[in-house]
């Protein structure tokens, strides 16, 4: 936790529907493709569980092989990746694994073959918000998340290779913070992964490849994680709720600001507010360009609702709604509308659950008309609370449905809009606690795999319950849960859900006969 950058609960920005399944399949693909040196030729993607029934709806076999293409998660030409692939000599297949209990629900084996005829295999996991981990090698066992700089040798089991790299990095001054050895059979292939305080200089490379007995060497680099060792101790740093509102009342200080101090020291302060500035930009784009140019989904169930609901303010608003959430619903459902048509968007904290952070802080911010540096504060109270939920439990819909989605973007956007309106930070977490109450135990059940229907709606849904929830709390309303109980106790209901309604198409709404027929297949 102490790495997790508040641009990973904001952001990434992206182009696609889903965060794990876009954006963290490309990022697993693009660790994968760093493991081979030159050109590959050919790659298989095994696909399992939930990548295994939605990839084509949620664009995960597109982003797959943008990774292999080194293609960044916000590059719009993810969408063109398959043309990409053939006119760059790629040959790829998709093979469906089906579903393993035993692996986690976001898993891709990755099999690739260089122009020079190396073969790489590598499992990927996207672990949601776009975070993946690198749980196999060439069929060994590892656990690479970037968390610290990494160096992968992969080398000859013979004596005296493992203590020679030892020396190497401690002649260049590098210290190891962790170091697995792997081999596959005595004598055969090893593998051996340096987790270090600092990443050795370019040239160690070179070195390293031409001494005998070492096969290949190279950096692993988990894009969007920080290394730990960027990390300092300080005292604006959290691991709990708890931790959080001591750090609040200790320093005086909102839970944004502590949020922004801590953001600083893992970069720098000119870096953090260039990124959240970008951040909100994306924001401000991803809400409003769908209200006056509408566009059909890529699966064709959405399109227009963001703007048809925009054009009823004056007249359900007042019996309704209300204008400020009227106008925060419209910005909900236009980024999903952007997202489904492969637009560039902020996962906040996934993509499925997007609209519901920026919708709320944007129409709030401009009825009270509020300024840049109000928004971004309000945006670092939403990353706080997201950051407690993607360590504490979860965000993904593949492992705790979309209450783990919309349900955390809802408390996220609670929190934000208690502070934003003048509420202290035990009433902004009493706020959060309040919206994932009352959002527990909702399914994921994306019609034909795609993140359009319920999807878009439920970010609307989502917008509700954060701004009841933000409206209960200012009023002296709490909640009996505090904030990291309620999260402990989303993760497990998540967990107690069937596989058929986390993410798979195969349950709820997407299961229903009318779904099925507008998606033939997708049952």
């Amino acid at each position: 936790m102490q790495a997790l950058s508040a641009f990973e609960i904001l952001g990434p920005v992206m182009v696609g529907p889903s965060s794990s399944h876009t954006a963290g399949a490309l990022r697993c693909a693009r660790v994968a493709a760093s493991l081979v040196e030159g050109p590959i030729r050919r790659v298989t993607f095994t696909l399992f569980n939930s990548f295994a029934h939605t990839y084509r709806g949620h664009g995960t076999d597109r982003a797959l092989v943008a990774g292999i293409l080194g293609l960044e998660t916000d590059d719009e030409r993810i969408r063109d990746a398959f043309s990409l692939a053939e006119d760059a000599g790629l040959a790829v297949e998709f093979v469906i694994g089906g579903d393993d209990a035993r692996v986690h629900p976001n898993t891709v084996d990755i099999e690739m073959e260089s122009a020079a005829g190396e073969m790489v295999s590598v499992r990927g996991e996207s672990l949601g918000g776009g975070r993946v981990r690198v749980s196999r090698i060439n069929g060994v066992a590892v656990d690479i998340s970037g968390e610290y700089d990494t160096l992968f040798v992969a080398h000859r089991d013979a004596p005296g290779v493992l203590a020679a790299l030892t020396v190497l990095l401690s002649e260049r001054h590098i210290n190891i913070a962790f170091m697995r050895t792997y081999r596959t059979e005595r004598g055969g292939n090893a593998y051996t992964v340096f987790e270090l305080d600092e990443l050795p200089p370019a040239d160690l490379l070179t070195e390293l490849r031409a001494r005998k007995n070492i096969y290949t060497a190279t950096y692993v680099r988990v894009p969007g994680a920080a290394p730990a060792c960027a990390a300092t101790e300080s005292e604006e740093f959290f691991d709990t709720g708890a931790e959080l509102l001591e750090r609040c009342q200790t320093l005086n200080l909102g839970i944004g600001a502590i949020m922004a101090v801590r953001e600083a020291s893992l970069s720098n302060e000119a870096c953090a507010v260039a990124q959240m500035r970008r951040v909100l930009e994306v924001m401000r784009a991803e809400t409003t360009e769908p209200l006056t140019t509408p566009r059909p989904s890529l699966g064709g169930l959405i399109g227009g609702e963001a703007k048809r609901v925009a054009d009823t303010t004056g007249q359900l608003a007042a019996s309704l709604m209300g204008s400020v959430q009227t106008e925060a619903v419209a910005r909900a459902l236009a980024v999903l509308e952007r997202s489904a048509s492969m637009g560039v968007i902020v996962a906040a904290p996934t993509a499925g659950s997007a609209g519901v952070v920026p919708g709320c802080l944007l129409a709030v911010a401009q009825a009270r008309g509020l300024g840049d540096a109000e928004v971004m504060d309000a945006l670092y109270t939403a990353a706080a609370v997201g950051l407690l939920l993607t360590t504490n439990a979860c965000v993904a819909g593949a492992e705790g449905g979309c209450q783990a989605e919309v349900g955390s973007a809802a408390a996220m956007a609670a929190a934000a809009l208690t502070e934003m309106l003048g509420g202290t930070p035990t009433q902004a977490l009493d706020a959060a606690s309040l919206a994932l109450g009352n959002l527990l135990g909702l399914v994921c059940d994306p019609v034909g795999g795609l993140v359009e229907v319920p999807c878009q709606t439920r970010n609307a849904i989502g917008v509700a319950a954060a701004f009841s929830s933000a409206q209960l709390a200012l009023a002296g309303v709490g909640s009996l849960l505090p904030f990291d109980e309620m999260a402990r106790t989303m993760l497990e209901v998540g967990h107690a859900l069937p596989a058929s309604l986390r993410e798979t198409a195969r349950g709820g709404i997407a299961a229903a006969p009318s779904a099925c027929r507008r998606c033939p297949g997708c049952a």
